[in-house]
């Protein structure tokens, strides 16, 4: 399952007004996690209030919590398409990375607090993105 940036913030920000309802579904949750290096980028620009906090991600991600998915090369120029794409929402880095792995991956779950971005974005073959939470 991929995971975008506001559970992640929510997971170890105890202040995020979702933080109680992400950490409920990531006990539930029973597949891998993954994320994109741009996901975690502005993982730890929003954490950035506290180092000891930005710690404890990298701790989450050096324990396996969540895999980080690299792109190759093939990748970038999917990357770039797709925020041509999408430039009138616009779609981030992180996003156009989000969509190029559930394709690669052949994934359509992401846990994600952005529902009007991802509820937008279509996968190849016009595949919905399937939303967890489904409902905020």
């Amino acid at each position: 399952m991929l995971v975008d940036t506001g559970p992640i913030v929510a997971f170890f920000d105890k202040d995020d007004r979702y933080h109680s309802l992400c950490l409920d579904i990531l006990r539930k949750i029973r597949k891998p996690l993954i994320t994109t290096w741009p996901v975690l980028t502005e993982c730890f620009y929003l954490l950035n209030f506290s180092w000891i906090v930005q710690d404890h991600l990298w701790l989450f991600v050096q324990r396996g919590g969540i895999d980080v998915w690299n792109l190759a090369k093939k990748d970038v120029a999917r990357v770039r398409d797709l925020m041509k794409q999408y430039r009138d929402l616009p779609m981030d880095l992180a996003d156009a990375t989000l969509v190029a792995a559930a394709e690669a991956l052949n994934t359509s779950e992401v846990f994600t607090l952005d529902h009007r971005d991802f509820s937008t974005y279509r996968l190849e073959g016009r595949r919905r993105f399937i939303l967890i939470p489904s409902e905020l």
